[in-house]
């Protein structure tokens, strides 16, 4: 089976950077597509990023294009979420995703394996 390990949370200052990692295991994810999705406290889950299984089409939150990027690294099995220009607004749980059919990239309903989640926290 498909596991989904998350690293490379943290505490950071607002207008910091963090990379989060996401690692599968059991599996090749060269043909699944993979995202990431975060919940804040209190707050329902919400998309972030998504990155189709070649890595050549990526989709973002309006609230995160222009500081975020997804890349993947299939050699590695690995996704990563590149965090740059950190806000308050932005600290949650962050949970990597993936799924080998087509998806709806922005509900999280729609994707059936999830990693166990990271924690970011940006201060001000």
């Amino acid at each position: 089976q498909l596991q989904l390990v998350e690293s490379g949370g943290g505490l950071v200052q607002a207008g910091g950077s963090l990379r989060l990692s996401c690692v599968a295991s059991g599996r090749t994810i060269s043909s699944w597509a993979m995202a990431c999705f975060r919940q804040p406290p209190w707050t329902d889950r919400e998309f972030v990023a998504a990155i189709s299984s070649s890595g050549g089409r990526t989709k973002f939150a309006d609230s995160v294009k222009g500081r975020f990027t997804i890349s993947r690294d299939n050699a590695k099995n690995t996704v990563y979420l590149q965090m740059n220009s950190l806000e308050p607004e932005d600290t949650a749980v962050y949970y990597c995703a993936a799924d080998s059919r087509s998806v709806i990239w922005s509900r999280f309903d729609s994707w059936g394996y999830w990693g166990q989640g990271t924690q970011v926290t940006v201060s001000s």
